[in-house]
């Protein structure tokens, strides 16, 4: 047995990345071939904090701030985001997983969170490179650093991403 402090949860062995097998587990622990895997969404939050501007470079001084307010400030303006990925899978019979939480957070810490941690969206990112960094396109390029990552039969469902406890974005790859 495999103590996982992570989800306070015993385990046999370690959990195959992308692997179930056709038995689900019925209430009581004992499985049963005929039976469908259960399809459950899991999420995990994560954080960072970026500085960044919005601007047009092919737009004024005046029209940025027009339409960027505060945010268009040339000296830069920063945010301590709060991200939520959300992925979705068959639960894994032999591990009650559809993904272990700690190997979510570890794919969103490398394609994601040690990129933007304390950097300026503007200038140290290269995957963010003549992107105007707004929430929206921010929420858009994680989807398209994370949507690769996954194991088979685990799909990505969901991001929300919050710039301030009041805004948000949500991205669903539509």
């Amino acid at each position: 047995m495999v103590h996982n402090a992570e989800r306070g949860m015993r385990t046999e062995g370690k959990q195959k990345k992308g692997k179930s097998s056709q038995a689900a587990v019925e209430p009581g622990g004992s499985k049963s071939r005929a039976a469908a895997l259960p399809v459950v969404r899991i999420t995990r939050r994560l954080h960072f904090s970026a500085a960044h501007r919005l601007n047009r470079a092919d737009w004024s001084e005046a029209r940025n701030r027009e339409v960027f307010g505060l945010c268009a400030n040339p000296n830069w303006h920063g945010h301590n985001y709060e991200i939520e990925v959300t992925v979705e899978g068959p639960v894994d019979p032999e591990t009650g997983y559809v993904l272990d939480l700690k190997e979510l957070r570890d794919l969103v810490t490398a394609r994601v969170i040690r990129d933007l941690d304390h950097r300026n969206l503007n200038l140290d990112v290269a995957w963010l490179k003549g992107v105007n960094p707004t929430t929206e396109n921010l929420v858009v390029a994680i989807w398209n650093r994370l949507l690769n990552g996954l194991p088979d039969g685990v799909r990505l469902v969901r991001i929300l991403l919050n710039e301030t406890p009041r805004n948000a974005v949500e991205y669903s790859g539509e």
